[in-house]
């Protein structure tokens, strides 16, 4: 899963040195003309009749016109995640995961994960008939703690945090021989991810941002290597600029990638618990991804992305949990630099049913009312 060499040097809780990324063939160089059709089953490790009977990926790509009047931008769009089978983006690399393990004969399935990788590789074995061993820590919003468990998966709660989680579930894996989906540890989770990029290119043309919610950093190297990919093969030839979008209290990769920072000991506590990690474990392979294209980090804090979060939900209709309102909420954080004409995506890479607790922040529950219409009009004001 690590390179052999580089994972000796490797510590428990710290970032992971040796991650592995799948090369595309040589021969694939150049092979398409730009804005060519494509086909991104022909530019995956595994073959399609390894994967699950599930409709992972296509998601829909919105056009959220609503916010010219308020913010001058005309060409917002939302590539929305939550519409996948578990309602996140981890769908993307549980299905590549899933369709390994099945190729090379592994029916258990090993990961940590703070919420949405679980209950992704929970609903993605059940559908392909494998068996998922979740650890995970015990703060986890409930609602992805249940979705495991209906999933029929084996849920261990950690007395702990993701990092404690993480490295437990590679001990297990090595005792055990079960195959490990974490993330950055197994290249899949890479490569899954890389497949949000192919679908923007087949739906849009001529991107000039994307803004995407990071923690470890495994979707932000995931969508650089698919733009990076599409290059390769001659699909495009200029790559759009990539903003991962951190909230302050989850600022390891903002450090490490601005101040060359790596706070080994850093703790993380933030509304957005999908993007909520200690020590980046793909940090050294994300920055220097980011690095390499010419892409920025941006904080944003818990109120912004609260407040992100409902304003989507009024002006859109996507429902979106915290960490996936952390890509608008970065947008507008750079409102006044970005250009108002600019072809802009924002990823939302999680539906807001999965932490209904932290969406509770911003709404007020109306009071109770008798079942009598002219005191609820009278209160509406409607008689005004």
């Amino acid at each position: 899963m690590l390179c052999p060499a580089c994972r000796e040097e490797n510590l428990e809780g710290k970032p992971l040195k040796g991650i592995l990324k799948v090369k595309l063939p040589e021969a694939l160089r150049n092979s398409k003309n730009e804005n060519d059709p494509f086909d991104i089953n022909n530019y995956l490790p595994v073959e399609k009749e390894f994967f699950p009977n599930l409709p992972v990926g296509n998601t829909p790509l919105i056009h959220a016109n609503n916010f010219k009047s308020e913010f001058g931008f005309e060409n917002v769009y939302l590539k929305f995640d939550g519409a996948n089978p578990t309602g996140s983006y981890k769908d993307r690399a549980s299905f590549l995961v899933s369709a390994f393990a099945k190729k090379f004969g592994f029916q258990e399935i090993v990961l940590a994960s703070t919420g949405n990788a679980a209950s992704s590789m929970a609903g993605i074995a059940a559908s392909a008939g494998q068996k998922a061993f979740i650890f995970m820590p015990s703060t986890a919003p409930k609602a992805k703690l249940v979705q495991c468990l209906q999933y029929g998966a084996t849920l261990i709660p950690i007395q702990g945090d993701y990092d404690k989680a993480f490295d437990l579930s590679l001990k297990f894996s090595e005792q055990t021989g079960f195959l490990n989906r974490n993330t950055a540890y197994n290249p899949m989770t890479i490569e899954g991810k890389k497949t949000s990029s192919f679908e923007l290119v087949s739906q849009l043309k001529n991107i000039d941002y994307v803004f995407l919610p990071s923690g470890d950093g495994v979707v932000l190297s995931g969508v650089i290597k698919g733009f990076l990919d599409l290059r390769f093969i001659g699909v495009i030839k200029n790559l759009p600029k990539i903003i991962a979008v951190q909230a302050e209290g989850s600022r390891f990769l903002f450090d490490a990638f601005h101040y060359d920072k790596w706070d080994l000991q850093y703790k993380a506590d933030t509304v957005a618990d999908s993007i909520s990690v200690n020590v980046a474990r793909n940090g050294y392979c994300a920055v220097a991804d980011l690095k390499t294209v010419d892409g920025d980090v941006v904080l944003v804090s818990d109120d912004e992305i609260l407040s992100a979060q409902i304003l989507l939900s009024q002006k859109t209709g996507i429902f979106c949990e915290p960490s996936s309102a952390a890509s608008f909420a970065g947008l507008l954080k750079m409102k006044e630099t970005t250009s108002k004409d600019a072809t802009v995506v924002c990823l939302l890479t999680g539906h807001g049913l999965k932490d209904i607790d932290s969406a509770i922040k911003k709404v007020n529950f109306p009071k109770t009312f008798p079942p009598d219409l002219e005191i609820i009009s009278e209160a509406l004001k409607l008689n005004n």
